[in-house]
């Protein structure tokens, strides 16, 4: 039991470090790049978002009761990075408290999506198991795990940039949300739905 919860735990963050899907790190640096160690509770929110829109599709996804293209999710991922990147773009430096409901709403939607990406393999992964649910909360909270430091890390790095090396915040957001435009643009570009 021990082991089989370890497993899926371990699975969860190996998700989202795995190096040839920088897909999931690359979203989350643009969730949180506007952010503050000051505003960590926001950012657990956006971060728990985002997971539990994951956890919702690979639900479905593994009870059979959706089935989507994967090649349009693999359009969708990189899609939703950038929407995320741009929104930072147009609000870099702006404190208007208006947007956080989208915000909020866009964290859970994007998460269900980035979730319908990763079903197929955790459906794979998981087979005919009659209990399915608890590997799916153990990849969740493993996940969530990894969620966790990759935003630490981000939190970070944003406070080192705009302290020491006096970035003003809303230059910073601007530049990492530009180069992770950047990046995503050929995902975008040579997936099999556009190529």
């Amino acid at each position: 039991m021990l082991d089989d919860f370890l497993f899926y735990v371990q699975y969860g963050i190996n998700h989202v470090l795995d190096i040839n899907g920088y897909d999931h790190v690359l979203f989350l640096l643009v969730l949180t790049v506007a952010y503050v160690f000051k505003d960590w509770k926001r950012v657990l929110i956006l971060v728990s978002l985002f997971t539990l829109g994951h956890t919702i599709s690979l639900v479905l996804a593994a009870y059979d009761i959706v089935k989507i293209n994967g090649a349009l999710v693999e359009l969708l991922i990189p899609i939703t990075i950038f929407v995320m990147a741009l929104f930072n773009i147009f609000t870099a430096g702006k404190t208007n408290q208006k947007g956080v409901g989208l915000l909020f709403f866009s964290a859970l939607f994007f998460g269900i999506i980035h979730g319908l990406g990763f079903a197929r393999e955790f459906h794979l992964l998981i087979g005919g198991s009659s209990n399915k649910l608890l590997p799916l909360l153990e990849f969740a909270l493993g996940i969530e795990a990894a969620q966790i430091i990759i935003v630490f890390v981000v939190l970070f790095f944003s406070f080192l940039m705009q302290t020491v090396f006096n970035f003003s915040k809303r230059d910073w957001v601007l530049v990492m949300s530009a180069i992770v435009m950047g990046l995503v643009i050929p995902m975008i570009i040579e997936n099999e739905l556009i190529a």
